[in-house]
């Protein structure tokens, strides 16, 4: 039986096998039916510096450039495109069969295409670019890790994620320089990061032991966990937010 309708929320990035993927979207779909698939939006992840976000479960990224040419190639059209804000910047876009099609795209494509070469998305440089600011990142994070760290300052982090991990490890950050990490999953407590190895414990323990400061490690949700954390000002306690460039703010 062949679908009117198949939807892929963040699964796109996630197969290893992206041509069969696609192709097994066009064999599935009726003449006549729609394809949606949501993704993060590399526009947005470079734009914001969200190079923590590129990490093993993640095969792909793309912008809509990238998704066309993929689609394409399987016979398939995207005609229509939205701009989420989930993931720090998503796309949905809207496929179907090429062969047939009486209806033409709507703007919303032509202007997303136009605001990804204005920005560069078609050019090499572009992601030069990128990497250098990257490593520019992680040189101004470790200089105020560092600089705290050489002051007496005791250093934790917030949050277990898998973009910390990565942050952690490109950076070469380990328990020299953050004490322990706490997470609110029961199932991350008591448990390491992997390769850098650092603890997880509960939330309560940043309570307990009074750090002078909390790395922020799920940036995307910084407010919510200022929030929370707030308490750590009765002992001047304060936030490393690390992207999309490394800050030390006051609760």
């Amino acid at each position: 039986m062949l679908a009117d309708l198949i939807v892929g929320n963040n699964v796109l990035a996630h197969n290893p096998c992206i041509n069969d993927f696609v192709e097994g979207l066009s064999i599935g779909l009726k003449p006549g039916g729609v394809i949606t698939m949501e993704f993060p939006h590399i526009l947005k992840l470079m734009r914001l510096n969200q190079f923590d976000t590129i990490y093993h479960e993640h095969f792909s990224y793309f912008s809509l450039h990238s998704a066309m040419a993929l689609f394409c190639s399987h016979r398939l059209e995207i005609f229509d495109v939205e701009q989420l804000p989930t993931h720090g910047g998503s796309l949905r876009i809207f496929a179907r069969h090429a062969a047939g099609a009486t209806e033409g795209r709507t703007p919303r494509v032509d202007r997303l295409l136009r605001k990804e070469t204005e920005a560069g998305l078609t050019r090499d440089s572009t992601y030069r670019d990128f990497a250098h600011r990257v490593m520019r990142t992680k040189r101004s994070l470790l200089s105020i890790l560092i600089r705290e760290k050489d002051r007496g300052r005791r250093i934790v982090g917030y949050g277990a994620p898998a973009k910390g991990n990565t942050l952690l490890n490109y950076c070469g950050i380990r328990t020299d320089i953050l004490d322990y990490t706490v997470d609110k999953s029961p199932y991350k407590q008591g448990m390491f990061l992997p390769g850098t190895h650092i603890p997880v414990f509960a939330p309560d323990r940043i309570f307990k032991d009074r750090p002078d400061l909390v790395l922020v490690l799920p940036w995307n949700i910084k407010e919510e966990i200022m929030q929370q954390m707030a308490g750590i000002r009765e002992w001047g306690g304060r936030f490393i937010i690390p992207i999309p460039r490394p800050v030390v703010v006051r609760p």
